[in-house]
Formats: structure tokens, C-alpha cells, sequence
């Protein structure tokens, strides 16, 4: 209990703060200025495949969706008209890119492991979309175009958003309380005066309102993450975690990638779990793969998917992603060592 407790407080350290509060407010901000339906509407049988695809791999990002929250919206873009090979390459990227996600885990895990899984959550996510779509889509249905909302963007949005994440990496690369607090006190300043100049009452309480609603819905969950974290170090003996999960054998990342696959993390939750695991010598190429697998399926997600595409499509996805984060995390490894 106390260890537990222990690895509490030293999560809440200010650093950390630093960083997870502005990526609340990015999230938050994401959520509630950029329109929905104006990313879903690329989804559609009738764009490209090439904007299509991009959009699906990136939006995560845009959407800020999470684990729980992107299997109601793939099952709604693939219900309504997009092709098998989008919505998996959504279904895939989505929750890997989450800003939340890809902030947190280069901060616990390290930049390395970051920019990894950020990277080969979107590059993987193409491969699996356009695998299923190879698969299931030579004889092509007549697919009607998503519909959409009319829904347009306010033009300072990106400008907002460039400003928090600015927030969100400076305290990262100054050092130094007194340049830090010269640097961000002005851009905090500037970016509640905009907000208060370019978006409605209406528009700036949606804002906190997603931004509260994050908060509520991940904050108890990572510290209880946190905790149990703290525990498992303590508890689990290091020598079979290096047994079982120690890298440099096909067995490592198989079992990385399918205990991920089999567990249920709550977004962000993964995180520390992963980071206690590396404490006792779990190496870094099964760790992405855990990274990668972990927040693409679950027992529950399993069986959504399965249902809302069928079984033969939902299994093949699934041996996909298996296999994917294998061989991210063996990639990872090999050129990392």
C-alpha cells in the first residue's frame, strides 16, 4: 500500500503537472473546435484513396478520441458508408495518436519510445487498412457517401492549438524556472486573451466542459494505474519479466503483443503499467508493442469489432494488429540496439 502511495506522489511531481494539464486543455480544445463531421466526411467510398487513408491514420490527433470512445464512431463511419479499409486504419490509429497518449507515454517511456509509437501507430494503421481492403473489398459494393453536418472551422483554431501545444512542449526543452516562467506566462496570457477574443461564451464553455470531462474520465483512472504500477514493481520478481518479455525472441513480442491485446487498458492507463514493467527489465521493443496492441484491442473491443464487421473480417483485424506490433517492436529493437 504504501509503495503505492509513493509512486502516487512522485507521479504528481510538478514536472509531470507541467505536462499533463496544457495536454488536458489541448485535448479539451481538440474535442470541442474541430469539427467532427468535417474530418468523418473524408471517409466517404467517393474520396480518394489517398486523402482518404491520410485523414484516417492522422485523425486520432484531431478527434482526440480514446480507446472507448473510437469504436462507437468507427462502427458509425463504417455503418454509413466508409470503405472497410479507412474505417480499420481509423479503428487502428485513432487511440494510438491520441495527443494524451502520445505526450504521456514520451514523457514516462522516453521520446524515443514516443516518437515510435506515434509514428508507427500511423504508418501500421495504413498497412492494416489497406491489408483488410485487399482482403474484403475486390468485389466493391456500392457504398452511398457518409453524410455529414455542414460544419466549418473557426480559422483561429489551428493558431489556438499551436499556442497550447508550445505550452505543453517548452517546459520540456527550458530548464531553467526563471526563463521557463518568462516564456509561458506570457503565452498562457495571450492564449486566454485570444480565447476570450475569437470564440462565443457558448464556444469557450464547451472548451472547459471537454476539458473537465477528460479530466474526470482519465485522471482517477491513471493514478489508480499509478498505484498498482507501484505495486507490481515491488511485487512481480524482475527475473520473469526478463524471462518472458526481456526482448531479443520472437516469443517476447508475441507475448507483449498478446497479453496487450487480451487485457483492457483505460486510456493512458498503459502507460505506467508498460513503464513498471521496463523498471524490471522488460525491454523497449516489447514494450512498443504493448503500446501499439494494448489500446488498439480488448476483450470488449474484440467483440464489438467482430460484430459490427462480422467475424471472418473482425479476426483478420485482430491477427493484424497482433502481428503488427510484433514487428514494430522487433523493428524497434533492432535498429535502437
Amino acid at each position: 500500500m504504501n509503495v503505492g502511495l509513493q509512486s502516487v506522489q512522485e507521479y504528481l511531481a510538478l514536472h509531470v503537472l507541467l505536462c499533463l494539464i496544457p495536454a488536458f486543455f489541448l485535448a479539451g480544445a481538440i474535442a470541442s473546435l474541430f469539427s467532427k463531421e468535417s474530418v468523418l466526411k473524408y471517409f466517404g467510398a467517393d474520396a480518394p484513396k489517398y486523402i482518404s487513408y491520410s485523414v484516417a491514420a492522422v485523425s486520432g490527433c484531431l478527434l482526440a478520441v480514446c480507446s472507448c470512445t473510437v469504436l462507437p464512431l468507427f462502427a458509425g463511419i463504417f455503418k454509413r458508408g466508409a470503405g472497410i479499409g479507412p474505417a480499420t486504419t481509423f479503428l487502428f490509429s485513432a487511440p494510438a495518436i491520441n495527443i494524451l497518449a502520445i505526450v504521456y507515454t514520451a514523457k514516462i517511456l522516453g521520446y524515443d519510445i514516443g516518437v515510435a509509437r506515434a509514428i508507427a501507430a500511423i504508418l501500421l494503421s495504413v498497412v492494416i487498412g489497406l491489408t483488410m481492403a485487399l482482403l474484403y473489398e475486390r468485389n466493391k459494393e456500392e457504398h452511398r457517401g457518409i453524410k455529414t453536418f455542414n460544419g466549418e472551422e473557426h480559422s483561429h483554431t489551428a493558431y489556438i492549438f499551436l499556442l497550447l501545444l508550445a505550452i505543453l512542449v517548452i517546459p520540456e526543452i527550458i530548464q531553467s524556472w526563471t526563463y521557463l516562467a518568462l516564456i509561458e506566462i506570457p503565452l498562457i496570457a495571450v492564449t486566454v486573451y485570444l480565447s476570450f477574443k475569437w470564440y462565443t461564451k457558448e464556444e469557450r464553455a464547451s472548451w472547459m466542459q471537454e476539458t473537465w470531462f477528460l479530466v474526470k474520465m482519465i485522471a482517477p483512472l491513471l493514478l489508480i494505474g499509478v498505484f498498482f504500477a507501484g505495486i507490481i514493481v515491488e511485487l512481480l520478481p524482475s527475473e520473469v519479466v526478463v524471462k518472458y518479455v526481456g526482448g531479443g525472441n520472437f516469443m517476447s513480442y508475441f507475448i507483449a503483443s498478446v497479453a496487450a491485446a487480451l487485457m483492457y487498458f483505460s486510456t493512458l492507463t498503459e502507460v505506467p503499467i508498460i513503464s513498471a514493467l521496463t523498471i524490471l527489465g522488460m525491454a523497449k521493443g516489447p514494450a512498443l508493442s504493448m503500446l501499439l496492441a494494448g489500446p488498439a484491442l480488448s476483450l470488449p473491443s474484440m467483440i464489438v469489432i467482430s460484430r459490427v464487421m462480422g467475424i471472418k473480417k473482425g479476426l483478420s483485424y485482430i491477427v493484424l494488429v497482433v502481428i503488427m506490433a510484433m514487428v514494430s517492436g522487433f523493428v524497434f529493437d533492432y535498429y535502437m540496439l
